[in-house]
């Protein structure tokens, strides 16, 4: 969701800045970006240890949750051809799954400015054990859609993501935006979701 679907990762690197500032840490942008795509505890974590505050990694969470789901209620920052694609896609019968590892606080005002049945499960980054780029994300996500991770197309913006969709059995369709995502096995490249619809994705993602 998160640099695929929608652009929120100015929102959460703006609301790790407010928390280092709040409690006397120090943060980078270089930290931030190595955040992208990870799960939320992990992160929270990391935050912990390279930021230097005295939060648990859960407390640092609920606040990063707090501030970006402020800023998300307020806009959505939808990715170019994002929205135009899942419409074209469920207008063609083909089910998606959502899978992020965003907890589902901050997905729910996202999926509210989506048509209902957009998406046939949810997986968010609290309903799984292993976060990306461990592969249970994607293997839940194909389970609930009742299909074989091989039949299955992620489209993923981090390597994380990539890792995970991969190692799950999925097609990537990779299409980078604030991080690099290295060549790879089941991997093909786009730069943007812009003018794709059902036809031009099974086409790139054909074996």
């Amino acid at each position: 969701m998160d640099g695929t679907l929608v652009d929120t990762e100015p929102y959460w690197i703006a609301t790790e800045y407010a928390l280092a500032e709040k409690y006397g840490g120090t943060w980078s942008q270089e930290h931030a970006l190595n955040l992208v795509g990870s799960a939320l505890l992990d992160s929270g974590d990391y935050i912990r240890v390279h930021m230097g505050i005295d939060r648990t990694p859960q407390q640092i969470v609920d606040e990063l949750l707090d501030g970006v789901v402020a800023r998300v209620e307020d806009d959505v920052p939808w990715r170019p051809g994002a929205r135009e694609l899942l419409t074209d896609l469920h207008e063609h019968g083909v089910p998606c799954a959502l899978v992020t590892m965003s907890w589902q606080r901050f997905v729910d005002p996202i999926l509210a400015q989506l048509p209902p049945g957009t998406f046939a499960t949810v997986v968010t980054g609290d309903r799984v054990e292993f976060g990306k780029p461990h592969p249970e994300p994607y293997l839940t996500a194909a389970a609930e859609l009742g299909l074989a991770p091989e039949d299955c197309v992620a489209i993923e913006d981090s390597n994380t993501g990539a890792k995970s969709a991969a190692a799950a059995g999925c097609t990537v369709l990779c299409v980078p935006h604030h991080v690099p995502i290295l060549e790879g096995e089941g991997r093909v490249f786009a730069e943007t979701l812009d003018g794709m619809d059902t036809a031009t994705l099974a086409e790139i993602t054909a074996p």
